[in-house]
């Protein structure tokens, strides 16, 4: 070869380095990494190779591959493991004999390619693709507060989606009514962005900005987040929102409350109500039945007018104005009637009824109604129905039948309305006494309220046969009552007192009669009754006792006694506290005891102890010495001294 043969050689050699070197396309590639997958917080296992692989693992360094640069983290020598400095130096551990490095705590960062390489000659690297995951929380949502018009050109903002801490970001899909939104112009956008936490999570937050109509005021809007992690595919869902939709009114109309058949005194609503939201300003008229013109009520607040008290001036034909103030537009409600039914004017004739007795009466009742009436006639006393229809008549009128009598109208149709007039019947009499006479007891030098009542027609006046201090009191306009304030002295005893009612028909008479309340001595009690105030209709029957103070010298006594009696005591427990201090005296349960004594001293006297007290009543002691009590009095103690 010559020399330009070895020039050629060399540069076609240099070629093929050069080639070989650039990585040329057809060459040998790395290997594609292992894929990994592990939520954040749990631990990679990285295994150095395909498991069936063989291989001698007692020689392995471990790499971690960022932005295409290798780092070494961890070496094995010989079965051991060791870590190198750096952020994974306390996460790795060697598990299975040396063929697998587990990481622990895994996080977002630590998404990246690790590689082992053994140190045989012509050993391959493995390289592992870890790839985290992390659920995102709950998403939230919230609506625009201040609402969307129809009349909006654009699209303006519904809601706002937010999904918290998430790997990697997950997808968010807008729903209307159950159904998925999709960006259309001018109708539907759809901005979504994300934050990166400083732990390497994602914030996902979405906006939502349509252009709604009227039919979208009962929409329901919510957002779905998908995302992934290793045992599959999973979504969360928000909950659902309402966004307010503004909208003019179309139409304007009027209700009552309540519903059904109103009456007099019933409490009634009357409120305007339109289809548009802001509801507009209204106004309420009412028509002037004498000018036909619509007068304008006022209303406490907008669009309702209030009637606590429905009154039959309140019917008529009623109607609501709607004004729009964005628009300036106005509408009209149609008319609406509003009918109180009502019963007035309610009088019977004669207003004054009288008659003598044995005549007769006719009594008529007329009301005013805009229905058809009923009338029913009443006993005002006992509320017995004495007749339907408006016209009562009474024959053969005694003088009990005097009093009132009520007028009911009321309308069938309409339950509780009803109207009432009470008139009274005055019968021609002489005055009626409740009673002819009576008794009363009384003490001496007391003030009584002696009470009379009289009933006739005319209204009969009474009077007293005795001084005093009378008041009357008018009952009803046929009976009065009189109530006398009266000192009893000896002459009110011997009289008594009489009560007269006189009218021009005749007069009448109670009397009362006094009697003296008697004290008596016998067992210390009174046996006749004792009085106090009487007052209209009360009769003195009640009892009074007294007892008999005892004598001041039978207390004396009965000091003087019970004295005498402490001292024998006094006298007696020394005696026996003497023999029993010089052992004279043995204890025992017999009733009697024995103490020994000189032959000389053992007759010479006897002393006896009872247990039984002496009546507090005798007050005197009888004896001082050797006391006996009846011969069939018990539970006699005594000790003979004698023996």
């Amino acid at each position: 070869m010559g020399p330009s043969g070895l020039v050629c050689a060399l540069l076609l050699a240099a070629c093929c380095c050069c080639r070989r070197a650039a990585g040329v396309p057809g060459e040998a590639e790395p290997p594609t990494p292992e894929p990994l997958e592990v939520e954040v917080g749990g631990t990679a296992l990285l295994k150095c190779g395909p498991s069936h692989s063989p291989g001698n693992f007692s020689h392995v360094d471990w790499f971690s591959v960022h932005k295409e640069k290798p780092t070494l983290i961890f070496r094995v020598r010989k079965g051991q493991g060791q870590s190198e400095p750096g952020e994974y130096q306390h996460r790795l551990s060697l598990l299975d004999r040396g063929t697998t490095l587990a990481l622990a705590h895994v996080t977002p960062h630590d998404e990246r390619i690790f590689l082992c390489q053994g140190k045989r000659p012509q050993s391959q690297e493995h390289r592992i693709q870890l790839r985290v995951y992390k659920a995102p929380e709950e998403p939230t949502i919230q609506i625009n507060p201040l609402g969307i018009s129809v009349n909006s050109e654009e699209p303006e903002e519904v809601a706002t989606c937010v999904g918290r801490n998430g790997y990697p970001v997950p997808q968010v899909i807008w729903y209307k009514n159950g159904r998925p939104l999709k960006e259309e112009k001018k109708r539907v956008h759809i901005q979504s962005s994300q934050i990166v936490e400083s732990s390497g999570l994602y914030t996902l937050q979405s906006v939502l900005k349509a252009q709604l109509v009227k039919e979208d005021k009962d929409a329901q809007f919510y957002c779905e987040l998908n995302y992934r992690l290793p045992s599959g595919n999973h979504m969360k869902e928000s909950r659902e929102v309402v966004v307010p939709v503004f909208y003019p009114a179309e139409k304007v109309w009027l209700e009552v409350e309540p519903v059904g058949v109103l009456k007099e005194g019933d409490r009634v609503e009357i409120r305007c109500l339109a289809d548009g939201n802001p509801p507009p300003h209204f106004t309420i008229s009412k028509q002037n039945p004498s000018t036909q013109e619509m007068e304008e009520k006022a209303t406490e607040d907008n669009g309702v007018l209030v009637l606590e008290s429905a009154r039959k001036e309140h019917s008529g034909l009623y109607q609501c104005q709607g004004l729009d103030l964005e628009t300036m537009a106005s509408l009209p409600s149609e008319q609406q009637e509003l009918l109180v039914n009502y019963v007035s004017d309610v009088r019977v004739s004669p207003a004054a009824p009288e008659s003598r007795e044995g005549g007769s009466l006719a009594l008529t009742c007329e009301a005013e109604s805009n229905r058809a009436l009923e009338f029913q006639w009443l006993r005002e006393k006992t509320g017995q129905v004495l007749e339907k229809g408006p016209v009562l008549r009474l024959h053969n009128l005694q003088r009990d039948a005097g009093g009132g009598y009520r007028c009911v109208a009321s309308v069938p149709g309409v339950p509780g309305l009803n109207r009432t007039q009470l008139v009274r019947v005055a019968i021609f009499g002489s005055p009626w006494m409740t009673s002819k006479e009576r008794k009363m007891w009384v003490k001496e030098n007391t003030v009584l309220n002696l009470s009379c009542e009289a009933s006739g027609h005319p209204r009969p006046s009474i009077s007293w046969s005795v001084d005093g201090t009378a008041h009357e009191q008018d009952q009803d306009p046929q009976s009065v009552l009189s109530v006398l304030n009266v000192l009893v002295t000896p002459e009110l005893l011997e009289t008594g007192a009489e009560c007269v009612a006189s009218n021009f028909l005749g007069r009448n008479t109670t009397t009362i009669f006094l009697e003296l309340v008697r004290l008596t001595t016998d067992s210390n009690r009174t046996t006749g009754p004792s009085t106090s105030t009487v007052g209209p209709y009360t009769r003195a029957n009640s009892t009074s006792t007294e007892k008999k103070l005892p004598e001041p010298e039978s207390k004396g006594v009965a000091i003087v006694a019970v004295t005498v009696c402490v001292l024998v005591l006094a006298v007696l427990g020394a005696v026996l506290y003497f023999f029993y201090k010089k052992g004279k005296l043995p204890c025992g349960r017999s009733g009697k005891q024995e103490i020994t004594l000189p032959p000389s001293r053992k007759s010479e006297f006897v002393v006896e102890v009872k247990s039984d007290k002496l009546p507090e009543e005798m007050g005197l002691l009888q004896g001082s010495t050797g006391d006996k009590r009846a011969p069939g009095d018990q539970g006699e103690k005594y000790i003979d001294l004698r023996h």
